[in-house]
């Protein structure tokens, strides 16, 4: 079984690259998450295997060759895009279900100190970024929860 499925691949050498582009896939994808590498060596697969099929390339030196390059090419064009693209997703904070709550204040927040009331309990409050203080009586939103604190902006 082993010969016939080398045989079939020297005897189709395009097809051998589409499945090495499979199988990086399929790595890339299951197994690193989408970190890059092997997503490179899977873009020279998929485009020696189409320079077979078209005839551009013929003799396995030239392909493997072709492989190198292309591989080695699409990395340095693609490695900062797809950092870039890496973090720029950015995951709203879910980790408490007091973050996006608008709350009344119930004593001066600053960047130092505040306090907010909810369910009729005081929470103790801080400005997350330093701006003008929030006066009694106005709203403010919980942008992240540190600890018992809350990191508020003014709404």
């Amino acid at each position: 079984m082993v010969t016939n499925i080398v045989d079939y691949f020297v005897q189709n050498p395009a097809h051998l690259f589409y499945t090495l582009t499979g199988l990086c896939l399929i790595l890339e994808l299951g197994v690193l998450g989408m970190s890059g590498p092997i997503l490179f060596v899977a873009l020279g697969s998929l485009l020696t295997g189409v320079m077979i099929s078209l005839g551009v390339i013929n003799g396995w030196e030239m392909a493997i060759l072709s492989l190198g390059l292309l591989t080695a090419i699409s990395a340095l064009i693609l490695w900062k895009p797809f950092k870039r693209f890496q973090n720029a997703a950015v995951v709203p904070d879910t980790s408490s279900d007091m973050i996006g709550r608008v709350l009344p204040v119930t004593q001066l927040v600053t960047r130092d100190q505040g306090a907010v009331s909810y369910s009729g309990t005081e929470w103790q409050v801080r400005l997350k970024e330093a701006v003008e203080p929030v006066p009694v009586g106005m709203h403010v939103r919980v942008l992240a929860v540190d600890g018992s604190l809350l990191l508020v902006q003014a709404e």
